[in-house]
């Protein structure tokens, strides 16, 4: 995961999404060093240092096991692992998130939007959907709209991991490589023209 991906996973609407200021939507179970680390990454995920992000890493580990039940510890911990450039921890953290309650409209939004990230749009698609079914507020609303209309964006494009248009790129990248080599050949090798 890059960091345009990572920055992307931690915007400011993540603050608005769990409702509330920022001090308030973090959960009692984070520490209060854990608390400022989330919220200085909300505003800006630069600005976390490596060690840093490892802190607060570990800190939001701790208090999963602590209170493994609290889908709102494991989506933050998801984003921080994204932050900190482990796309495939993040992910599993949100999807745990969105097993230990369904029903939670952050949860699904971030998990569709990892997989919205990894290019598995068909799944992403349906989490994203289901988010949208599943907010409260007219800032939520529109989060999971945009994040729709991405993802259809997306799809129509054929960006998606494995998909058809994926494949078609991909096989006409190659073509164009093909091209491209043969062009360098042509010009290099003599024009031997065969009669019969």
């Amino acid at each position: 995961m890059n960091k345009q991906t990572s920055e992307l996973m931690v915007a400011d609407d993540a603050v608005v999404m769990m409702g509330g200021s920022a001090p308030a939507m973090l959960p009692a179970a984070l520490p209060d060093t854990a608390k400022m680390q989330m919220i200085r990454m909300f505003r800006d995920p630069y600005v976390l240092d490596k060690q840093e992000r490892a802190e607060l890493v570990q800190q939001l580990r701790e208090a999963v096991a602590l209170e493994p039940q609290v889908a709102e510890l494991r989506v933050l911990l998801g984003m921080a692992l994204c932050v900190d450039l482990d796309a495939q921890a993040g992910m599993e953290e949100l999807r745990g998130a969105v097993e230990v309650d369904p029903e939670n409209f952050l949860a699904r939004l971030k998990f569709g939007e990892i997989l919205m990230r990894l290019r598995v749009c068909a799944q992403a698609a349906e989490e994203t959907q289901i988010a949208a079914q599943l907010a409260t507020n007219a800032v939520q609303a529109e989060l999971a709209r945009r994040q729709a209309a991405t993802l259809r964006t997306m799809q129509r494009e054929g960006i998606e991991r494995g998909g058809y248009g994926g494949k078609v790129l991909s096989m006409m990248d190659r073509i164009g490589k093909l091209f491209t080599r043969g062009e360098r050949n042509e010009s290099q090798a003599p024009v031997v023209l065969h009669s019969r």
